[in-house]
C-alpha cells in the first residue's frame, strides 16, 4: 500500500507561481506567474505572455484559467484555488469570478490596479453570485522583489 503525498502547501504553490513568473522575462513580460491548484495538486501553471502574444487578455492568471478548465474539462473551477505572484487586477479578479474559484491566494500586493483588496474587493463583494475567499502577502517580499527588479532593469535600459 502506497503512502498518500500531503497536499500542496500555499508556499509551495507559491513558489511554483515564482517560476512561472521569472520564465515571463524571458519574453519581456512582466514577470507574474499562477497556478491552478484542486486537491492538493497544480492542475495548470501560466506566466504573462502579453508582449509575446500582443494580447492584451494574456495575463498569467487567464492563461491559467482557460488551461485548467481544459485539463479538467469543466468551465466550473468551483474546487480549485488560484495561487498568483501579484494581486490580480479587475479583469484577473473578474475571471477568477467568472470561474467559480473557491481560493485566491496572492503574493504583492498591487496598489495601483489590485482587485482583490487594494483597489477593489471582486471576490468578497456581496453584489455578485459568486464570492471566493482571499489570503494576500504569501512569500509577498519574493514576489515584490522579482517585480521591482523587473522594472528597475527596464528604466535602466530606457535611460
Amino acid at each position: 500500500m502506497g503512502v498518500a503525498s500531503a497536499a500542496m502547501t500555499d508556499d509551495e504553490a507559491m513558489a511554483r507561481a515564482l517560476e512561472e513568473a521569472a520564465a515571463a522575462t524571458s519574453h519581456d513580460d512582466v514577470p507574474v506567474g499562477a497556478v491552478v491548484v484542486v486537491d492538493g495538486k497544480v492542475v495548470a501553471a501560466r506566466h504573462n505572455e502579453r508582449e509575446q502574444r500582443s494580447d492584451p487578455t494574456a495575463h498569467a492568471e487567464v492563461l491559467a484559467l482557460r488551461d485548467a478548465a481544459t485539463a479538467l474539462g469543466s468551465w466550473r473551477l468551483d474546487h480549485a484555488t488560484v495561487v498568483v505572484t501579484l494581486e490580480p487586477c479587475p479583469m484577473c479578479a473578474g475571471a477568477l469570478w467568472a470561474a467559480r474559484v473557491e481560493h485566491l491566494v496572492f503574493g504583492a500586493d498591487d496598489p495601483k490596479a489590485g482587485a482583490c483588496g487594494s483597489l477593489y474587493n471582486v471576490g468578497a463583494d456581496p453584489r455578485l453570485n459568486h464570492e471566493y475567499t482571499v489570503t494576500a502577502g504569501v512569500r509577498r517580499d519574493e514576489c515584490a522583489r522579482l517585480l521591482q527588479e523587473f522594472f528597475a532593469a527596464r528604466r535602466s535600459n530606457d535611460g
